[in-house]
């Protein structure tokens, strides 16, 4: 349902988050959420000019969020690179149809109304908040144990939401 796009954007605003007040660079962004560089650079050219990030030059620059984690939402990020497609009028064009919506497309509005609400209602510093054996955008580190030595498997990066 979301978008390549959408689940880069939201990886890149999470490790922003959890680098608040640091400002990153773009090469340091995409290690970490393990996006390409040349995409990315596009992704947060977007997010930039709908008001997420800042963008600062010189040394020390680099890219932050506009917004304290406490009050930037997963919607606020999605919306500024690939708005959520609500259903308003009937997507067959039916003139009969019009605003008033047939029982199908008006459970799939309502479903993408759900979706709305609950990003509207999850700020990032929630998502890094939230108690989880997998950590937004972190391996696991590796655990040393007595004994022989065993490695921990390491998992893939990965967004939590």
């Amino acid at each position: 349902m979301l978008s390549q796009t959408v689940e880069y954007a939201l990886r890149a605003a999470v490790y922003l988050a959890s680098q608040v007040p640091e400002p990153r660079t773009t090469d340091e962004i995409a290690g970490a959420t393990r996006v390409p560089r040349a995409y990315l650079s596009k992704i947060l050219q977007g997010l930039a000019k709908s008001g997420v990030v800042q963008s600062r030059r010189g040394i020390g620059g680099g890219v932050l969020l506009a917004k304290r984690p406490e009050d930037l939402t997963i919607l606020e990020v999605v919306n500024a690179v690939e708005p959520i497609g609500r259903i308003a009028i009937c997507p067959l064009g039916l003139v009969s149809h019009g605003d008033r919506l047939c029982p199908l497309h008006r459970r799939l509005d309502n479903a993408l109304a759900g979706v709305e609400d609950a990003f509207r209602g999850t700020t990032l510093a929630e998502v890094l908040a939230e108690p989880s054996e997998s950590i937004p955008l972190c391996d696991f580190p590796q655990v040393s144990r007595p004994g022989p030595s065993v490695e921990t498997p390491t998992h893939e990066l990965r967004l939590d939401l």
